[in-house]
């Protein structure tokens, strides 16, 4: 698919000198802006990289710097390694053996150690008698949480200075003093017109001043090995379930013989010949990786893609750039995704070698009706949408106005919201339909936690506070967003509750992997009965047009101007229900960076797998609750083909539209409460996988 040569721009680009944000107390550390004192900087400090695996653009790297004596560190923990594919561990060796030659450059070293990284930092600020440690502020949950468990376990180590300091460092890239200056929606912070900060340099840095034991760096049959010793038999079965796509099952079930024969002709598949220096680095070869370096030098090859090239690296990305290019801009986030995501190159690092390419083609200057190649507006986009949403999830971190407690998850490197209510009984899995987000289960998550469950509900990817990348959505990926949630989050299999396509998605992930689901409640839901179906006509490629790009912003435009109205259309017996805190938030969610490309999706939407094919094998464990006015489908003729096709299905009729479980929640809560407790009644003990 041909890039296109401009984008809109994003406003006020200039490049302002940098101020690095930190926070510096002994424990929990959520405020910013503490100076360094002399007694600091007299001391031993530890710089723990995590996901900021470079030397470059490193606040935590150039504040450390100071001190009389650092020990950089990076802890192989099963817990941060286990989030990630196979491919990405591999980048991690190769950015951990670049980090290791680059510190050295500097005059340091980097520590390698195994472990849990509390027992590691733990038992290095005793020998090491460090007074600081440093290490970049996180939003997912479970790093947070791993955070606050180093925190603990230096609690018990005390230097000559009192107890040891925790410093949480980030990388400033809009030049925003607090996170109460961002606004709520994307469009009121555009108009602010924030400057954007420029990049360090790699600062000189101390010796440790002592001899030390550095380690080894591992092979990567080293580190399979070391993740293989921590599963335990139950997460190797539930590792199995997640390697298992939903194209496979596809093309080994639903498509016809001719179409599953076909080849394969998706980017991450194709095989070339490996140069020597190339930057795809793993044995995949999906990826753009290596060091800090050998990745400015493939994004320097991506933002020069219109020029054409003689040199045989550069080749190789542009040829990578054409066959990412599944929409227009996607190449950036799929080629250089893992890369920012891992921190081997900074967002701001990105932002500001693109708009200095920019300046080159255009005598210096920045034009105002967009940038001169797509490459560069991809890269720029791509960079400051990440950023919104990073900023977006630390504010609801932090924020104590939210009804629910808010938990980050990353997948595939993109930030996930979600929240869990309840400690103990039978897991829920609420999934909301198109254009919502967890919080249209309000009334529910509480509701139906009440009675001894626990309940978890997400907002998606592309859409509510989840980000959104450009990418192609498909049912299909969100289904393996369900299945990959199930497994890394919840631990257990869940009852599937979903609403509109979120039902047809809940439908899909208990049809290709049974084991994740011990019920399924359709709310509403997507798809179509077929009777007599002898096989499924199923397209894995999802292609955009010129037309759907039209159609989506035309789209977008008008749900913006009658949103009010289609809202409570849908809430026919409660329309108060249809309320301004819903309506607000999705208008506000329809400014987000990316939502145009969401939007595209309508128009290739594939629902052809008929639903009594994916509840068939779930006989009396489906549940149909169905609102009769919905103005969206015809409730009767849809009911009939369920009750005829679709065998062992309960069903409960209800006076509301599209949405029940908002509509009428009490209701909806108490049908869903008894379906859980009958299910449960049938299982047997029931033991983690």
């Amino acid at each position: 698919m041909p890039l296109l040569t401009a984008f809109p721009r994003f406003p006020s680009l200039s490049l302002q000198p940098n101020a690095p944000l930190f926070s510096r107390t002994p424990c929990r550390c959520l405020s910013f802006g503490a100076k360094m004192t002399a007694a600091d900087t007299n001391g031993a400090a530890i710089l723990w990289f995590k996901h900021d695996l470079r030397v470059d653009d490193h606040p935590g790297l150039v504040a450390a710097s100071k001190y009389r004596s650092l020990v950089p560190l990076y802890v192989f923990d099963h817990r941060i390694l286990s989030r990630f594919s196979d491919e990405v561990q591999e980048m991690v060796i190769f950015a951990v053996e670049d980090l290791r030659k680059s510190l050295k450059d500097l005059g340091s070293d980097l520590m390698i150690r195994f472990g849990s990284a509390e027992n590691v930092i733990r038992e290095l600020v005793k020998e090491v008698k460090a007074t600081d440690l440093y290490a970049e502020e996180e939003v997912e949950y479970d790093l947070r949480f791993m955070m606050d468990a180093v925190k603990e376990a230096l609690e018990t180590v005390y230097c000559q200075e009192g107890s040891v300091k925790v410093a949480l460092w980030q990388t400033p890239f809009f030049d925003i003093k607090s996170l109460k200056d961002l606004p709520a929606s994307y469009d009121d912070f555009k108009k602010l017109q924030f400057s954007i900060t420029s990049p360090l340099p790699p600062p000189t840095l101390p010796s440790a001043k002592m001899e030390l034991d550095w380690g080894p760096l591992p092979t990567f049959d080293d580190l399979k090995e070391f993740m293989n010793r921590k599963r335990c038999k139950p997460q190797i079965v539930w590792t199995s379930i997640k390697e298992t796509s939903a194209e496979s099952i596809l093309q080994k079930e639903l498509l016809e013989p001719a179409e599953s024969n076909q080849k394969d002709i998706s980017f991450g598949h194709i095989k070339t010949k490996r140069l020597g220096k190339s930057a795809f680095v793993t044995q995949k070869g999906i990826f753009v990786g290596g060091g800090t370096n050998t990745v400015l030098n493939a994004l320097a090859a991506y933002l020069r893609y219109l020029e054409g090239t003689a040199r045989d690296d550069w080749k190789e990305v542009h040829e990578r750039v054409r066959n990412a290019e599944t929409r227009d801009g996607a190449s950036f986030i799929a080629l250089f995704g893992p890369a920012l995501y891992l921190g081997i190159i900074s967002r701001r690092r990105v932002h500001y070698e693109a708009i200095v390419y920019e300046k080159e083609r255009n005598a210096g200057f920045l034009s105002p009706f967009g940038y001169s190649a797509a490459t560069i507006a991809a890269a720029i986009d791509a960079v400051c949408s990440m950023e919104w949403y990073w900023l977006m999830a630390l504010k609801s971190l932090i924020s104590y106005d939210e009804t629910y407690s808010i938990r980050i998850w990353r997948w595939k490197s993109y930030l996930i919201q979600y929240t869990v209510i309840g400690h103990e009984g039978p897991a829920i899995l609420l999934v909301h339909g198109f254009g919502a987000f967890l919080e249209h289960y309000r009334d529910n998550i509480y509701g139906i936690a009440e009675g001894g469950k626990r309940v978890w509900a997400l907002t998606m990817l592309g859409f509510g506070k989840s980000e959104k990348p450009n990418i192609v959505y498909t049912e299909v990926m969100w289904a393996e967003l369900l299945r990959d949630f199930i497994v890394e989050v919840v631990g257990e299999p869940v009852h599937l509750v979903g609403n509109s396509i979120g039902g047809y998605i809940v439908a899909i992930v208990a049809c290709f992997w049974h084991a994740l689901a011990k019920s399924v409640v359709l709310i509403n839901s997507a798809g179509n009965v077929t009777p007599g179906y002898t096989s499924v006509l199923f397209t894995k490629e999802r292609e955009t047009s010129g037309a759907s790009r039209l159609g989506a912003r035309l789209l977008l435009f008008y749900l913006r101007l009658r949103l009010k109205d289609l809202v409570k259309n849908c809430y026919p017996t409660k329309r108060e229900r249809a309320d301004d805190r819903l309506i607000n938030e999705m208008l506000r969610a329809s400014y987000d960076p990316g939502v145009p490309v969401v939007l595209e999706s309508i128009f290739s939407f594939n629902l052809s797998i008929p639903l009594n094919y994916l509840l068939k094998g779930f006989e009396d464990k489906v549940l149909i609750i169905q609102g009769m006015k919905d103005p969206i489908s015809d409730p009767k003729s849809k009911l009939a083909m369920v009750k005829e096709h679709c065998g062992g299905v309960a069903i409960k009729e209800l006076d509301a539209g599209h949405c029940p479980h908002d509509e009428l929640p009490e209701e909806v809560n108490s049908i869903i409460c008894e379906w859980v407790a009958s299910i449960q009644s049938k299982l047997p003990a029931e033991s983690l996988l």
